[in-house]
């Protein structure tokens, strides 16, 4: 007979199948109360045949359907609501009740219209977005196999139900690949692992053995099978409790300090101007209350008025561009600007940098020397552990084992094996007697599968034992003396060449070596063998007595195919890359390396615990790795790199992420992360791979570079035009132009400016977060809108000599057509030369804006000849004044494109 004890607590936790020492000490067994199934059955009013069916209708009835309680959509009235609160919004809502108070009805309309549109596109986006999010998370599992029964005397019958109709006491089955759809007690199982790390960060799946034992909703099955009970679901689950109840309020973003810096200058802007149009004309001109509407006007005009419909147009549309593919879908319209502007990023390193399985790395005797004989007993036993104790998959570790073993061709099929201790609770080490070809005599008593060791004329019975080094190490008495054999040679796997005693010094000095070779960054495992006697009792732990050490086998974490290329990529975009694990310090540094990415000296959670927030601040901006890190390690690193001024943001799929989430600039997730998780990220992943991840934060770039451009264009014409208005308002006597003058023109300026969404942004727009800054805004503001006002004084000046505004009544109707055709000239020359980067002028414009740049000026020079001019009150202007005009532009655009290559942002 096979003596197999039961699993282990924990791969690679507490005690593993191949005994790893773990990361954490976790012990797998959870909750685990010494209660028998029967007596778990009976406290939930339930038996192993399952609830009968009514049983189970009225335990839903009364429990509710077993659903997350995260954030329930919000209907899209409501978002609709929510976008009125956006600042520009806000300040174009106050201009129109003015306009309204003053029954300026025309400007009141338009300002309706703009506000409306802009808060329709922005809810509509937000909510396709939900349902994007939701249709990813459909692509879970969203079934369980449950036994349950038609009628109480019915045979049970097992069938798949909707995870939302589970109720405590079900009967649920699990296999490989499933999802554990509640918090359940296992009745019996199998060979069973399960992966936790969404819930504690632990890459190790974690050995589940004894009736009694909790599986968490959100784990997943990795190996074996089992069958448990239902005791608690929806908000009554550890998951569920786990989160916070009122968690604080967000921190303010990169995109809403912008808007609102913004926003606020120009409320000041605004509030100044409008009296001091009323000031000076009162004081200059004589007039009063009369010049009301026009101070009302110019105040619209320095309002980017068409601000948030060309924010929420240029942000919908790069989300689009994301979701089209399945591969990113942004929650948070605003969230694809603060993306743009991230220059650090936060990831954990299993999933991300590595994948979740080991590979393996070196082999090497008791010198520290490369030994291929090591990977072939470390082999040995691992083939046969999996075959003889009957375990219900390979385990990682095995699996990378054989699969170096098979590509240097050792065989390690080739020898038999006899029997098999595999690791269980509290045991380390794992186990296999085989039976090497060749030998000196010998008998074999009885059947082969019942011989428990011995020689014979068939060959050699040896013990071969691997596992923690320590664990390994203690069951020793001997040192091999030459472990350079060849793996092929003598006894089908290299024959120790001597040995010798093994004393207190030395075992030191090989504990050592395995705590230098886990300190680089491996897993470590001890491989051992010893030559047995026939016997035919059966062997047991016991018999692991009286070792010769063969020498250590180190693996490490397989990196994820795309992660160097993506690590690249981020550098290229100015992204660094900081690592925030529960690992060992060593194991993340390594896996860095390999991925050309500098790890420097990993920040360990004792010391984030020890430095305060200042220095933990000056800490974070020089690390890369922070290791043995808990949740609450991950969140205050993330708040003290936004406290020295870094925007953050941070990609994480469990339940110990949601403090990190909730305190980054930005909160990113997978679709396969956990519920919560994904409801509190902004920008949900197809997968977790930092490839995607880099193509969502260009894109937010490009985004944020339409926007910037949109700004640029608006508020150096806005202003410029404000200056020309108050300095022609305190010269003539009469108003430079009618307010119904102005809102037409701003209608067509607006209109056009719809298409620098689809412009192509400089090329260097990539290569460094991207963020609207409200100081240098106002700067480039400033100098361009001075060279607008120019441009409108030279116009004054030829319209001056060319049309006599002064002397007549037609004068004055054909200085405001003098001025509309101006106007909307220089905006479209304004939209071709400051565009996004400083080659603006030389690169060509995409067929959009030539289309919406042209149209603006067809509308200007034809406009004054249409039938509308006299309504607008304006008349056609003399040849004279379009020559004139033509050599203001031209020197006007020289001016333009030289002060943008030499003083423009990229």
């Amino acid at each position: 007979m096979v003596w197999a004890p039961d699993r282990p607590a924990a791969r690679g936790g507490a005690t593993g199948r191949n005994g790893v020492t773990g990361r954490n000490g976790a012990t797998g067994r959870e909750g685990a109360t010494g209660t028998t199934a029967l007596e778990i059955l009976r406290a939930l009013e339930s038996g192993p045949r399952g609830l009968v069916e009514a049983d189970a209708d009225e335990r839903l009835a009364r429990h509710g359907e077993n659903v997350f309680p995260g954030r329930r959509p919000d209907p899209w009235p409501r978002r609709f609501a929510r976008s009125l609160r956006d600042p520009f919004t806000a300040v174009l809502l106050s201009l129109g009740l003015v306009s309204a108070a003053l029954a300026a009805w025309g400007t009141a309309c338009v300002i309706a219209v703009l506000v409306t549109v802009s808060c329709v596109l922005r809810a509509t986006g937000e909510h396709r977005a939900d349902r994007s999010a939701a249709a990813l998370r459909e692509l879970v599992a969203a079934t369980a196999t449950v036994r349950r029964r038609p009628a109480e005397a019915d045979e049970p019958v097992t069938r798949e139900l909707p995870v939302e109709q589970l109720v405590p006491g079900d009967v649920v089955l699990l296999a490989p690949g499933d999802l554990v759809p509640a918090d359940l007690r296992l009745l019996r199982s199998a060979g069973l692992t399960v992966h936790e790390a969404a819930l504690t960060g632990e890459s190790v799946p974690v050995v589940k053995g004894a009736a009694g034992d909790l599986c968490l909703q959100g784990s997943s099955i990795v190996s074996g099978s089992a069958t448990g009970v239902v005791v608690a679901t929806g908000a009554d689950t550890t998951l569920s409790g786990a989160l916070p109840q009122k968690p604080g309020p967000r921190l303010p973003g990169p995109f809403d300090r912008s808007v609102n810096g913004i926003a606020w200058t120009l409320v000041r802007f605004m509030l100044c101007t409008a009296p001091l149009v009323l000031f000076a004309s009162a004081l200059l001109r004589g007039r009063g209350l009369e010049t009301l509407p026009f101070a009302v006007a110019v105040a619209v005009g320095l309002t980017p008025e068409m601000l948030p419909v060309v924010v929420t147009t240029a942000l919908a549309r790069g989300a689009a561009l994301l979701a089209r593919g399945g591969e990113v879908i942004v929650r948070r319209l605003p969230a694809l600007h603060d993306l743009g502007a991230v220059d650090v990023l936060c990831v954990d390193k299993t999933g991300t940098l590595t994948q979740d399985r080991p590979v393996f790395d070196c082999a090497v005797d008791p010198e520290g020397r490369d030994d291929p004989a090591v990977l072939h007993w470390a082999a040995v036993a691992a083939l046969w552990t999996l075959h003889l104790a009957e375990l219900p998959a390979p385990d990682a570790l095995d699996e990378a084992l054989l699969d170096a073993d098979e590509e240097r061709g050792s065989g390690a099929d080739g020898v038999e094996g006899i029997a098999a201790l595999p690791c269980g609770p509290g045991r380390r080490i794992a186990s296999a007697l085989v039976r090497v070809p060749g030998g000196d005599g010998g008998s074999l008593p009885g059947n082969v599968r019942t011989l428990r060791g011995g020689r014979d004329s068939a060959g050699t019975y040896v013990l071969v034992v691997k596992g923690a080094a320590e664990d390994v190490l203690e069951r020793c008495t001997h040192v091999a003396a030459s472990a350079g054999g060849d793996a092929g040679g003598d006894a089908a796997g290299g024959v120790i060449g001597g040995r010798r005693p093994l004393g207190p010094g030395e075992r030191t000095k090989l504990a050592a070596r395995a705590d230098a070779l886990a300190g680089s960054g491996l897993r470590v495992l001890a491989v051992a063998r010893a030559d047995r006697p026939a016997s035919t009792r059966p062997y047991t732990p016991g018999d692991e007595q009286g070792l010769t050490l063969v020498g250590f086998v180190g693996l490490r974490d397989a990196l994820a195919p795309t992660a160097a290329e993506a690590l690249t990529v981020l550098a290229g975009h100015g992204v660094a890359v900081k690592v925030l694990t529960g690992d060992h310090p060593g194991t993340a540094a390594r896996a860095c390396r390999e991925l050309g990415l500098d790890p420097g000296e990993p920040l360990t959670a004792a010391r984030i615990d020890a430095a305060d927030d200042a220095e933990l601040a000056r800490l974070a901006a020089r690390t890369t790795v922070f290791a043995r890190c808990a949740p609450e390690h991950k969140a205050r690193v993330v708040r003290a790199l936004r406290t020295a001024g870094r925007t953050t943001g941070f990609l994480g799929d469990g339940v110990n992420d949601l403090a990190a989430l909730h305190a980054a600039d930005v909160g990113v997730c997978p679709r396969d992360g956990v519920p919560v998780a994904r409801e509190a990220a902004d920008v949900v992943l197809a997968s977790k791979d930092l490839t995607a991840l880099g193509r969502a934060i260009v894109t937010g770039r490009r985004s944020t570079g339409h926007i910037a451009a949109y700004l640029r264009i608006t508020l150096s014409s806005n202003l410029g035009n404000v200056i020309a208005m108050l300095t022609a308002g305190l010269l003539l006597p009469f108003l430079p132009m009618l307010p119904a003058q102005v809102l037409v023109q701003n209608l067509f300026f607006d209109a056009a400016q719809l298409s620098l969404a689809f412009d192509r942004p400089a090329a260097t727009v990539h290569e460094r977060p991207t963020v609207l800054r409200p100081r240098a805004l106002f700067r480039f503001m400033t100098a361009f809108g001075l060279l607008n006002a120019a441009a409108d004084l030279a116009t004054f000046g030829v319209l001056a000599l060319t049309v006599h505004p002064a002397g007549s009544t037609g004068g004055q109707a054909a200085f405001h057509a003098g001025w509309f055709t101006e106007n909307l000239l220089t905006q479209a020359l304004v939209m071709l030369l400051l565009r996004a980067g400083r080659d603006a002028a030389e690169r060509r414009a995409p067929l959009p804006v030539r289309l919406a740049t042209t149209g603006l000026a067809v509308a200007g020079l034809l406009l004054p000849l249409s039938p509308l001019a006299p309504p607008l009150g304006m008349t056609p202007l003399p040849p004279l004044y379009y020559g004139l005009t033509a050599l203001v532009l031209t020197l006007y655009g020289a001016a333009l494109a030289t002060a943008r290559r030499r003083y423009g942002p990229q």
